[in-house]
């Protein structure tokens, strides 16, 4: 099982624009073959720095929904929101 964790700085006056994208996407990133739940938080002191949180099967699975068209069309609509560079890791439960 990969988690895939992704940190993105959204402008101030933006954030509702980037919630009511992703509120639209996730579902269909949740179904996406392969993976096993997505969620979205936000830091609870900075409140224009949001995480993604995915499960997915396994790498392979990781990048085909990273060169699917959902994700392009989702990813689109996100980076213009930003106010700084995203950050994404792709890590393995030890314990």
């Amino acid at each position: 099982m990969i988690v895939r964790i992704v940190k993105m700085t959204f402008q101030k006056e933006r954030i509702q624009e980037f919630v009511e994208v992703f509120a639209s996407a996730q579902h269909k990133i949740a179904s996406f073959d392969g993976c096993n739940g997505v969620e979205l938080m936000r830091d609870t002191f900075h409140t224009n720095i949001f995480f993604t949180i995915s499960l997915w099967n396994d790498l392979d699975a990781l990048e085909q929904y990273r060169n699917s068209e959902l994700f392009n069309i989702t990813w689109a609509k996100t980076k213009i929101l930003f106010a700084g560079k995203p950050e994404a890791w792709s890590v393995e439960k030890i314990l």
